[in-house]
């Protein structure tokens, strides 16, 4: 089986900081499905790891948190899906990754693949849509107003994977007025095209920002990037009451503190902790990744796709690699089937 990793960290301008591989056919057991995988994203998550974490002596790790395919095969638990389904998710962090022609996933956190989306397109929406809903509908509960604040939520990085995403699923689920953050003219066009209602600079302070826009202060912020660079001004900028939702990797140094004089509650939010920790509501994932899908097909959202590099690869994805860490992307990068043996 073809599939894609690396046995030491490394920087991606390295030879061989990804290498092409071959594998044993993985067998599906419990609750896992064998997908065949026709589509991959990368995502910062597959950057963080590859820089940060080294596989054991003589092993290979297989990076990949986002794919779109057809199930192969399912083990004897599994009763959501069935061979020939057509499938997107994200998987899980402590399991072999995405960037294999064959993947066993837990059907869980799995979703049927929305029914108007190539494989490509699909494969770019799921882990930002399972990181963007459960941090706007599980943790920050934005159905539940605060008291005084502005019904509004401050969306940082709002041309991002995951801004892109929260714009959306802000715009046609709830009544609330978006505020995105953007530093190009291009980002900013795209966050305003996604729906968002306003667009303030990130490359500035975010306060001044803010109150140039002469609106109350919002109810909620979800900081996508930049937490460490922005933590004064979004503690200045949130409601008395507020609730903070941070998904990006702060410093040690970072000082919840200057939240706690407006009793602001601050939200972790990381996508992997269901799946990683089996919780007993893990299944979550399988219904919200069903629940996109519906309101792509029913053309209230839209994938996130932005470049398809070419077929997986090393060679490409060490590419799209280079692209998610330049930090200077919109939307998302696909890569798209593997090429004949």
């Amino acid at each position: 089986m073809r599939a894609v990793g690396y046995y030491a960290s490394q920087p991606i301008t390295a030879e061989d900081a990804l290498v092409d591989l071959d594998l044993p056919m993985p067998k599906a057991h419990g609750h896992d499905l064998l997908v065949e995988v026709k589509a991959v994203s990368v995502n910062p998550v597959d950057t963080k790891v590859r820089r940060s974490q080294q596989p054991e002596a003589g092993q290979a790790r297989i990076l990949g948190y986002d794919a779109a395919g057809v199930v192969t095969a399912v083990g004897e638990a599994v009763t959501l899906f069935k061979p020939g389904d057509a499938v997107y998710y994200a998987g899980a962090i402590n399991r072999p990754g995405t960037n294999s022609a064959f993947h066993l996933v837990d059907e869980r956190i799995v979703g049927a693949k929305p029914q108007t989306l190539s494989f490509a397109e699909a494969a770019a929406l799921p882990l930002t849509a399972i990181t963007a809903y459960e941090a706007l509908f599980h943790r920050l509960n934005v159905a539940i107003p605060v008291p005084g604040a502005l019904p509004a939520v401050l969306v940082t990085g709002g041309a991002g994977g995951v801004g892109s995403i929260a714009i959306q699923l802000i715009k046609h689920l709830t009544d609330l007025k978006i505020i995105a953050t953007a530093s190009r003219p291009e980002t900013r066009d795209w966050a305003l095209a996604l729906g968002a209602d306003h667009v303030i600079d990130h490359s500035k302070p975010l306060a001044g920002e803010y109150a140039a826009l002469e609106l109350d202060a919002p109810a909620f912020v979800f900081s996508v990037a930049g937490s460490d660079d922005h933590a004064a001004d979004l503690a200045d900028i949130i409601a008395p009451q507020g609730r903070l939702a941070i998904i990006d990797d702060p410093s040690s140094g970072f000082d919840v503190m200057k939240f706690k004089r407006k009793a602001v509650s601050v939200h972790w939010e990381m996508m992997f902790a269901r799946p990683v920790f089996q919780t007993p509501d893990m299944i979550e994932q399988h219904r919200l990744l069903n629940h996109v899908a519906v309101l792509v097909d029913e053309g209230k959202m839209r994938t996130t796709l932005s470049q398809i590099i070419g077929p997986i690869n090393a060679e490409n994805l060490k590419k799209a690699h280079a692209l998610v860490e330049s930090g200077r992307m919109k939307g998302k990068v696909v890569l798209e089937g593997f090429e004949a043996a």
